[in-house]
């Protein structure tokens, strides 16, 4: 017999701001764009869900993305603290399967057509502030 495989794709949006703000509380809530400098020839590598109300997102500009939110908070992206929540997240990935392909740092491939605990809690329920 023939089965499919089951395989998850997960990329972890906005990871790099996620981050930050997780490290920094009294950032949340407020429009966080990670890359380059406010006003600097720089690029957006992420931002947070409140800074892409105002229409900005990867790969723009950074003086573009200051000018669309005057107010934004342009920081460099913490790699020591990145790399170590992504650590964390491929622990969770493993803990399903042993079949996990990193693509990079917040986005990989896992299958799970052997789901090694044979059920699934969500996230959320795992971490709750």
């Amino acid at each position: 017999m023939n089965r499919a495989r089951k395989i998850i794709h997960v990329d972890m949006d906005a990871f790099f701001a996620a981050v930050y703000v997780r490290d920094h509380p009294e950032v949340k809530g407020k429009p966080v764009i990670c890359g380059g400098p406010a006003n600097s020839r720089g690029v957006v590598s992420t931002c947070n869900y409140e800074a892409r109300k105002y229409g900005i997102h990867s790969a723009m500009p950074s003086f573009k993305a200051h000018k669309l939110c005057p107010n934004g908070i342009f920081v460099k992206p913490e790699f020591d603290a990145i790399r170590e929540a992504s650590k964390i997240a491929r622990e969770i990935f493993y803990e399903y399967s042993d079949l996990v392909e990193p693509v990079s740092i917040d986005e990989a491939y896992i299958d799970v057509t052997e789901n090694k605990k044979k059920h699934c809690i969500s996230y959320s329920d795992r971490y709750r502030d």
